[in-house]
C-alpha cells in the first residue's frame, strides 16, 4: 500500500491491539440489535427478569441521592456494604466469611475482570466448563491467555457434566478454572460429590477456582438455599475466588452491583487494581446493595418460585412442539432447547425476530458447544411466555 501525501504512513494507521481485534462480538447482541426498538418484539434474550427491582431497594438508591451521597467511596466497598455482605453470605452458606474477604465490585462482570487481572498472564492456561456466557471465556483472552474447553453433554435427559474429562483437563500447568454453577446457558447445576473432587484436586496442584456464582440461589431444588458452593469447602490459603451480583437474585440487572469474596492476603493487590479500573461503587448503588442483602430475602424466594412455574409452563409447551429437544436442568433462568434440523440457531435466531417477532439468544453465542441452541429466559410472565409459544409455533408450523 502506497501513503497518500499529507496523511499518516500506512503502517501507523489506526488500529486496536491484535488480541483486541480477535475477540468475537457477542451475537446476543446482534440478534438483539435487529429487533430493539420494534413494538412487537417478544424479549427473551438477555438474562434478565421483565419485572423491576423491588420499590424498597429502588428507594434506598434514591434516598441515598438525596441526602447527597455522591462522592468517592473506599476502592473495596463502604464498610456497611461490606458488613452486610459477610452476615448474608455467613449465613447462607453456614460459616464464618469475614469483611476482609469481601470486595464490593461494579457489577460481576467487572468482579471476574478483577479476577482474571490478578491471576492471569499471557500464555496461562485457563480450564472453562462449558457452554458459558461469552464475556466470562473472552476476558481471559483479552489478557492473552489460553482458554481450554470442557463441555457439558445430556445424559439421561440432563446437562451433565463428565467429571473424569474435566479432572484430566486441569493439568500441573494449569493457572486457573473457571465453573458457573448454575450455568448460563443450560442451568446445569454443579452437585457436592464434584465440588469436593475439584477442590481437592486443584487445592493439590496449586490451581485458582473462580467459581462465578450469580446464579446460586435461582435453583428449583426446594430443599436447597443455594446451589453447592466452593465457598463452604474454603480453608485458609486455598485458591478459590467467588464472584457474585445483584444482578439475578434481586432482579438489579442495571444496578451493576457485585462483590468478590477471595483469600485475604489478595485484597491489598485488588485495591490497587479497582483503582485503576473503576475507582469504586457509586454510594447509591451501594446503600440499594446493602438493603438487598440484608432485608430482600422474600424477594429472592418469591423470584425462585416464580421461576420455577415459568420453567414448567414453558418447557410443557416447548415439548409439545415437534421436534424440540428439552433438557432437565437445575437452575439459573433459561431453557436451552434444540430444534430438529436447526444446526445455524444464529440464522434461525435472526429469523424469529424478523419473521414473528420472537427474540431469543443463539446458541453459538455461548461457544461450539451451542451450535444447534436456542437459549430462552423464562422470567417473564405466563402470558409473555405463552404469547412466544405461540409465535414459535406458528413458525415452526
Amino acid at each position: 500500500m502506497l501513503d497518500t501525501p499529507g496523511a499518516p504512513p500506512a503502517r501507523f494507521l489506526p488500529e486496536a491491539r491484535p488480541v483486541a481485534q480477535a475477540l468475537k462480538p457477542s451475537l446476543i447482541r446482534d440478534v438483539a440489535n435487529a429487533g430493539m426498538g420494534r413494538d412487537d418484539i417478544l424479549p427473551f434474550w438477555f438474562g434478565e427478569s421483565d419485572l423491576p427491582t423491588a420499590g424498597f431497594i429502588r428507594e434506598a438508591a434514591m434516598h441515598s441521592l438525596e441526602r447527597g451521597e455522591t462522592f468517592y467511596s473506599q476502592n473495596l466497598g463502604r464498610p456497611y456494604l461490606r458488613e452486610a455482605l459477610s452476615g448474608y453470605l455467613s449465613t447462607l452458606h453456614g460459616r464464618p466469611i469475614a469483611p476482609d474477604r469481601i470486595a464490593a465490585t461494579s457489577s460481576g462482570l467487572s468482579g471476574l475482570m478483577l479476577a482474571s487481572q490478578m491471576l492471569l498472564s499471557p500464555r496461562d492456561r485457563v480450564v472453562a466448563v462449558t457452554p458459558l456466557w461469552p464475556n466470562v471465556t473472552e476476558i481471559p483472552q483479552i489478557l492473552g491467555a489460553d482458554v481450554v474447553r470442557v463441555p457439558l453433554s445430556v445424559a439421561d435427559g440432563r446437562w451433565s457434566l463428565d467429571l473424569d474429562r474435566l479432572l484430566a483437563a486441569l493439568t500441573p500447568e494449569t493457572r486457573l478454572l473457571i465453573v458457573n454453577s448454575p450455568n448460563n446457558p443450560t442451568g446445569w447445576t454443579i452437585d457436592d460429590a464434584a465440588v469436593d473432587a475439584l477442590t481437592a484436586h486443584c487445592r493439590r496442584h496449586g490451581i485458582w477456582i473462580v467459581a462465578d456464582d450469580v446464579y446460586e440461589r435461582l435453583i428449583y431444588d426446594p430443599a436447597r438455599r443455594s446451589a453447592p458452593s466452593f465457598l463452604t469447602r474454603y480453608q485458609d490459603g486455598d485458591r478459590i475466588i467467588s464472584a457474585n451480583s445483584c444482578s439475578k437474585a434481586w432482579s438489579m440487572t442495571g444496578f451493576r452491583t457485585g462483590w468478590l469474596v477471595l483469600p485475604e492476603v489478595l485484597q491489598a493487590d485488588l485495591t490497587k487494581l479497582i483503582e485503576y479500573n473503576t475507582s469504586c461503587i457509586p454510594e447509591p448503588m451501594q446503600r440499594a446493595a446493602t438493603v438487598a442483602v440484608t432485608e430482600g430475602e422474600n424477594e429472592v424466594t418469591a423470584l425462585k418460585a416464580r421461576l420455577s412455574e415459568s420453567r414448567a409452563l414453558l418447557v410443557e409447551g416447548l415439548r409439545a412442539l415437534p421436534g424440540v429437544t428439552v433438557p432437565e436442568a437445575g437452575g439459573a433462568m433459561y431453557v436451552f432447547f434444540a430444534i430438529d434440523g436447526q444446526d445455524d440457531t444464529l440464522a434461525l435466531a435472526q429469523r424469529l425476530v424478523a419473521e414473528v417477532g420472537l427474540g431469543l439468544a443463539p446458541g453459538a453465542a455461548f461457544g461450539p458447544e451451542g451450535r444447534g441452541w436456542l437459549r430462552w429466559c423464562h422470567s417473564a410472565t405466563p402470558a409473555k411466555l405463552a404469547d412466544g409459544l405461540e409465535r414459535l409455533r406458528r413458525f415452526l408450523g
